[in-house]
């Protein structure tokens, strides 16, 4: 498979001047970098289609090699979807802007300012621990009488259990010697 140089020598220009545009501040401009990289997209899978040949259906002679790839096709047709759902996204935050600002430039507002002259270090996250400062740690006491309340719990229900033995067998030995009479 031999691939077109001039094809691939477009669709680097594309995907460059796309980048280019999505980093300017213009809704309009980023608008035009979009529409470039999906355009610079599709024409990434038409290289990746490889050589036209016939139609992917059933010919009799044909050999497995002379049919074309349907799979960039239907990527391609998937990317043209894609490109075009942005377009009409980006179309209604550029329209929205224009109504409400008279402008389609993407501006800092002052928290965004504040934020980025913030020192990297957030306290919570970047000071040491020096101690446990969970507030579910328990001391000693609450510790030792949960145990003592757990072992009573458990004892009352042994205590239990055994009296209903004794009774279900005290039950039987009462039936048994009423029977022997």
């Amino acid at each position: 498979m031999t691939v077109n140089a001039t094809l691939l020598l477009v669709m680097g220009v594309l995907f460059a001047t796309g980048i280019y545009l999505l980093l300017e501040r213009s809704l309009t401009r980023v608008l035009l970098g979009l529409l470039l990289i999906g355009n610079a997209a599709n024409l990434l899978l038409l290289a990746a289609g490889g050589v036209p040949g016939i139609a992917p259906l059933y010919v009799d002679g044909a050999t497995a090699d002379s049919y074309s790839d349907p799979l960039p096709q239907a990527l391609m047709l998937t990317a043209i979807v894609i490109t075009f759902a942005v377009t009409a996204f980006m179309l209604a935050i550029i329209y929205r802007s224009w109504i409400i600002a008279r402008r389609d430039e993407v501006v800092d507002d002052i928290e965004d300012r504040r934020v980025a002259e913030q020192s990297a270090f957030d306290f919570e996250e970047d000071s040491e621990v020096v101690a446990d400062t969970t507030e579910f740690a328990e001391d000693d006491d609450e510790r030792a009488s949960r145990q003592t309340a757990a072992a009573l719990r458990k004892r009352d229900t042994a205590d239990r259990l055994q009296a209903a033995s004794e009774e279900s067998a005290g039950t039987d030995n009462h039936d048994r010697n009423r029977g022997a009479r």
